[in-house]
């Protein structure tokens, strides 16, 4: 997956659905997690994009989500925030929470 940064987060989140995982390299359940987000976006394909952001090197965008524990995904929908998840969840609770917000 593709990790965005505070120049290009506007660009990436601005067109369709896109989810974007905040995450820290040294965090165990942003580490299971990611795994489960590559098989959302398999199972998604087309209809969703799918972008990281870095915690330790973009805390400016963390702070500007208010984002206090990860792993904390983000469901963007045409650039707008529609929702949002805190913790690690399973494949089939994130598919369905996108599903529900597309």
């Amino acid at each position: 997956m593709e990790l965005i940064n505070e120049k290009n987060f506007k660009e990436k989140t601005g067109k369709g659905f896109v989810v974007v995982d905040f995450f820290a390299n040294w965090c165990g359940p942003c580490r299971m997690l990611s795994p489960i987000l590559d098989e959302v976006k398999d199972e998604l394909g087309d209809k969703v994009e799918i972008y990281k952001v870095n915690v330790d090197d973009e805390e400016n965008l963390a702070r500007e989500f208010g984002v206090m524990s990860i792993p904390c995904v983000f469901f963007f929908k045409n650039g707008e925030m529609v929702g949002k998840q805190v913790g690690l969840v399973s494949k089939d609770m994130l598919v369905s929470k996108i599903q529900s917000l597309m």
